[in-house]
């Protein structure tokens, strides 16, 4: 692995060096294990701890088929679905595998005892598979997560309808936690120029499940003028949804959890911001019935903030805990767009504020690869920058899964894998100053479990 990182650093290096490089047998990647599915089976959720089922293994390289890349993966990050796997819930990630290698010899490489977790990665190509001409070795790029076979006709006017798509990293094997990383070519982006390989590495599934959520035709079709209620704003993927809605000249109403997560929205350039916890909503009397006395008093407190309006979009994601005051408090004839639902997967709500008020309910998963590509395109061109608050190794990649678990982090965590420490990996000194601010306001100031603080 030290001739990939030695090339990747020097400047010099050339595209017929790196596909000349020889690529290793085996490689270290964050696992977890067939075997353990039934770890946290009697286990209440608040007692889980994902960094028991999260394991740190030399694995084989797999194959590098048609239509695929091999990248050296510098840096990657945590999402929820990376929650999801490290608890088996609410499926065991291997009931993916175990349907996907049912499709072809190819795919069979998938179903293997160990499942090569993550959805994210910044990194090099190393190799292309037979029929890709588009990417080449040397190439720096970062991958989105859809994975999609288009040989049905459903998905070619939107590829997060292809019946065979699934989410790399989650549904697939030989994801980005790790030191290599299989992905198919139509995956690929460029690196955005003016940022760090751990910079890089973090918006991918996030920012792009914002845009088509948010701004795509599949989503909200957001536009100027538009009152965005948007959950945990400071977080993974509600961050993005603010600085889309601000940059598409809506008007993003903040919902937190923290005073700090309120900095956070203030610096980003909201205005209007609940924090939920000092307000003290409980939207849930008990475990079976909600609260409706309790939606009126979020609604009275967003219409304080907006001068009398109800939000135009709700952007939806805990889920089963905020749905009900989500479809209560959207305007008449406005949508409420949902994907994730970390708090649960079943919704209740109130069916006569939607009914009646003739709102929409649109379900958002992803995004396809155009929604990625134009979601990239604007962190490129500086107008949408990385949430990075802080990162870790991939020796500690279960600790940072713990974080995000417990809500203990602002925006994105990012893993280092090939990348030897932070800051590295900059073509665009100018750029980069010129937003230098922006790139690092959801930086923390702790030290980081590399040794080394966040620059």
């Amino acid at each position: 692995m030290q001739d990939i990182i030695d090339a990747v650093l020097d400047p010099d290096t050339r595209p017929e060096d790196f596909a000349a490089l020889p690529v290793p047998e085996s490689y270290r990647a964050v696992t977890l294990h067939a075997d353990e599915v039934e770890m946290f089976v009697r286990v209440a959720a608040e007692d889980r701890d994902p960094r028991r089922s999260m394991h740190l293994d030399e694995v084989a390289v797999p194959q590098v088929g048609p239509g695929e890349a091999l990248v050296a993966v510098m840096a990657g990050s945590i999402n929820y679905n990376t929650v999801w796997s490290a608890l088996f819930e609410p499926l065991p990630t291997f009931t993916f595998l175990a349907r996907y290698g049912r499709r072809s010899p190819l795919a069979r490489r998938h179903d293997l005892p160990y499942h090569v977790i993550g959805s994210d990665l910044s990194g090099v190509v190393l190799r292309t598979g037979p029929g890709v001409f588009a990417w080449n070795p040397g190439d720096e790029v970062v991958a989105h997560c859809l994975s999609a076979e288009l040989e049905a006709p459903d998905g070619h006017s939107d590829t997060m309808l292809d019946p065979d798509q699934r989410i790399w990293g989650y549904e697939t094997n030989f994801g980005g936690l790790a030191q290599l990383a299989l992905v198919k070519a139509n995956q690929l982006m460029p690196k955005p120029a003016h940022l760090t390989w751990e910079e890089a590495g973090t918006p991918g599934l996030v920012a792009s499940t914002a845009y088509r959520q948010l701004v795509s035709r599949n989503g909200a079709r957001l536009k100027q003028g538009d009152n965005v209620l948007i959950w945990g704003a400071s977080g993974g993927v509600g961050a993005f949804a603010t600085q889309f809605a601000l940059a598409g000249g809506a008007n993003p109403i903040c919902v937190v959890s923290s005073p700090a997560k309120a900095a956070i929205c203030r610096a980003m350039g909201a205005d209007a911001i609940i924090d939920r916890a000092d307000e003290g909503y409980t939207f849930w009397k008990d475990e079976y019935t909600q609260d409706p006395a309790e939606w009126k008093r979020f609604g009275r407190r967003i219409r304080e903030l907006t001068g009398g309006e109800d939000p135009d979009i709700v952007f939806e994601h805990p889920g089963r805990d905020t749905f009900g005051a989500s479809v209560y408090v959207t305007r008449k004839g406005g949508t409420i767009v949902t994907c994730a639902s970390t708090s649960g997967y079943r919704h209740e709500y109130d069916n006569r504020y939607l009914w009646m008020s003739l709102k929409r309910i649109v379900g958002s998963h992803f995004a396809n690869y155009r929604e990625a590509w134009e979601s990239n395109r604007l962190i490129a061109k500086g107008r949408i920058h990385p949430t990075l608050s802080r990162t870790y190794t991939l020796e500690h990649a279960g600790q940072a899964v713990d974080d995000v678990y417990r809500n203990r982090h602002l925006g994105k965590v990012g893993v280092l894998a090939l990348a030897p420490h932070e800051g590295l990996g900059v073509r665009d000194t100018a750029m980069r100053e010129r937003h230098l601010d922006a790139i690092n306001r959801f930086r923390q100031t702790n030290r980081t479990p590399t040794g080394k603080g966040n620059k």
